[in-house]
């Protein structure tokens, strides 16, 4: 079986992203979703690296970005030690998404 994953980038005339829109082949949900930001990460096994794509649209503000980066750490952690079973080095990435979301905080009181 197999099943794509389609994501379409609306761009405005200065070729800066202003939409982005995914939907999911043989999904439950119909309709394509809307997003205003994405990290997509691929590993190439062959060259040992990462390729990535990261995307926000103009309309993400500040404290979403935020937001975002706090729970993809988070989910990074969680995916990391249900792939590797190593819960201490997953915690460690806990660790690093809550000191980062408490200096967020911190710089919004000041």
């Amino acid at each position: 079986m197999k099943s794509d994953i389609i994501i379409s980038v609306t761009l405005d005339d200065q070729k800066l992203p202003v939409g982005i829109e995914w939907k999911a082949e043989n999904s439950t949900i119909s309709n394509p979703q809307q997003a205003k930001a994405m990290n997509l990460s691929f590993w190439d096994g062959q060259e040992k690296t990462a390729m990535r794509m990261d995307m926000w649209t103009k309309g993400m503000m500040i404290n979403e970005m935020e937001d975002f980066y706090f729970q993809t750490f988070m989910s990074m952690a969680d995916s990391f030690e249900k792939a590797t079973q190593q819960k201490e080095l997953a915690n460690d990435i806990k660790s690093f998404a809550q000191s980062f979301l408490q200096k967020i905080k911190s710089k919004k009181q000041s």
